[in-house]
């Protein structure tokens, strides 16, 4: 295979964007009378105790460079050769990284490409159609399916928190999709205004999601916000196979279980909804990625020695 290696880091490359787990949605039809009548919303506090052992899974993804690989007709054809790894925190009075994967690919739709081989690393051809902007959202679609593979391993816990969106993880049980951002609003002024008015460790009642896939949702707030009206509050997901009992039991047990793990300003940008569990899994699978730039530095030996 004969293939060239942007020679500057891929943030300054063309065009290859940022990788963001995040999607935003389309309109969504909710369905809001599931546990309460809309009319009669208020404020839940649960009234259970925390699970005992909660899973956080999460994953990270990072291209190392921009590839171009030449075809037979003589076109190049761009590629990316990107890391992504996902694991889970299980915390049961103690917390342990269990289940660490790290893997690497070469994505393009390159017909001639072949695996690159490093003094550092391996990346494997992992077909994918598109541009730059197409093949940065294919490295993101293999994190999410490393991040299912990692959740459904998991054993002995009460609950799972996936970090993000439940889309395409909904069939793993007892997990909820716990989601920081809020792209697309789904309530309408006067219930927005019920979710400002959460206080920590308070959750609204269940509604029900329709895009193009359907799921359980609720909003509840975490402790440490800064004062802005939805601060500290995050959504969360659960999967519409279950019935609305169901549902509301694990969305009861998520609203006791969380707040013990909001993170503090001081320590964590993000806070208090990145969970201390999260921040630390991303820390310890991006030490366990490697250092971007002497992979970097492997990759552009490997292409110089396969040019001569």
């Amino acid at each position: 295979m004969r293939y060239a290696i942007e020679a500057w880091a891929p943030e300054y490359g063309a065009s290859a964007g940022g990788i963001d787990a995040e999607v935003i949605e389309p309109t969504a039809m909710v369905e809001r009378s599931i546990e309460i009548p809309e009319e009669r919303w208020a404020p839940i506090t649960p009234r259970v105790p925390a699970p005992a052992c909660i899973a956080f899974v999460d994953g990270i993804s990072r291209v190392d460079a921009q590839v171009w690989i030449s075809e037979e007709s003589g076109d190049m054809r761009p590629g990316l050769c990107a890391t992504y790894a996902a694991g889970a925190v299980l915390c049961d009075g103690t917390a342990r990284v269990a289940d660490p994967r790290v893997h690497r690919g070469l994505f393009t739709s390159s017909g001639a490409a072949k695996p690159i081989s490093t003094s550092h690393a391996i990346y494997e051809v992992r077909p994918s159609a598109g541009g730059m902007e197409e093949l940065s959202l294919a490295v993101v679609e293999r994190m999410r399916a490393l991040e299912a593979d990692v959740a459904r391993a998991v054993t002995g816990a009460d609950l799972i928190v996936l970090d993000g969106l439940l889309w395409g993880r909904a069939d793993i049980a007892q997990a909820v999709g716990y989601v920081k951002s809020h792209h697309t609003p789904y309530l309408p002024a006067e219930l927005n205004a019920l979710v400002s008015a959460l206080q920590p460790g308070e959750r609204t009642p269940l509604f029900l999601v329709k895009t193009t896939w359907t799921r359980f949702s609720w909003y509840m707030r975490l402790p440490g916000g800064s004062g802005h009206p939805w601060s500290g509050v995050v959504r969360c997901e659960a999967s519409p196979d279950l019935d609305p009992q169901q549902a509301s039991a694990l969305a009861d047990a998520t609203t006791a279980g969380l707040p013990a793990f909001a993170s503090s300003r001081h320590k964590d940008a993000r806070a208090p909804a990145n969970l201390y569990p999260i921040g630390g899994l991303e820390r310890e699978l991006r030490r366990r990625a490697g250092d971007s730039q002497l992979l970097l530095r492997g990759l552009l030996s490997a292409a110089r020695a396969a040019t001569n």
